[in-house]
């Protein structure tokens, strides 16, 4: 590839490939950079939603796997987890023709960025949130069942990253405002029947003095009493 320096608009507006898999119901978003220059504002603009792909040892396309709400990267489905990795064998020159291909994944936040990495060159901060798996052979079928779903788009990622952690900030105070709500109450209805267990504890007939005459009182020597 042509190296050349991006401008600020192109540095925004990624050229990024789209697919859909149908592997899983609802559908999973993959995508990809269109280049190693592309792959640089995915690993600056990726969300914490998303989950890596890579050839291992090889060079590859960076292909994302865009996780739906609740789903997490250490139980993603085998048959889209294959999707992914036939996605991303079919997109490294070598490791397309090769059998036997590892595949490393890991989420986006685990990519690591250092000065002096050649462009769409990354390591990890954690290498045990790494996973490897082994592509044995390309599966066409999968491969032209995601080439079908394909599109080429130019996203501001760079906006939409800040939007995402927007609305999780947002979501986040919402969230603790409702706990801080719920605490009150909470401690209202404890004060509550904390006042009502001493209310009947006042009145409790084993701590009252009896109203009742002892049992050889008469009711003179009562009435002397007050005399």
């Amino acid at each position: 590839w042509i190296e050349f320096s991006f401008s600020e608009w192109e540095r925004e507006r990624a050229n990024m490939f789209f697919f859909t898999s149908s592997a899983v119901d609802p559908p999973a978003f993959l995508y990809m950079g269109k280049d190693k220059f592309e792959n640089e504002n995915l690993i600056k603009f990726g969300l914490p939603t998303d989950i890596w792909f890579h050839v291992d040892k090889l060079s590859s396309a960076h292909v994302y796997l865009r996780l739906n709400p609740g789903q997490s990267w250490e139980d993603i489905p085998e048959a889209l987890l294959i999707d992914c990795c036939q996605l991303v064998k079919a997109n490294s020159i070598e490791g397309c023709k090769k059998t036997n291909v590892g595949i490393v994944y890991t989420p986006w936040d685990n990519l690591k960025k250092t000065a002096g990495m050649a462009d769409g060159q990354v390591s990890f901060h954690d290498k045990k949130r790494v996973r490897k798996t082994v592509v044995e052979k390309r599966i066409n079928e999968i491969t032209n069942r995601l080439n079908k779903t394909k599109t080429e788009s130019h996203p501001d990622i760079e906006t939409e990253q800040k939007a995402f952690h927007e609305a999780a900030a947002a979501k986040a105070k919402a969230e603790q405002r409702a706990a801080r709500a719920e605490e009150e109450v909470q401690a209202v209805e404890r004060k509550k029947e904390k006042e009502a267990k001493s209310y009947d504890k006042l009145f409790d007939e084993d701590k009252m003095s009896s109203n009742k005459f002892d049992e050889g009182t008469s009711f003179q020597d009562v009435e002397d009493d007050f005399m």
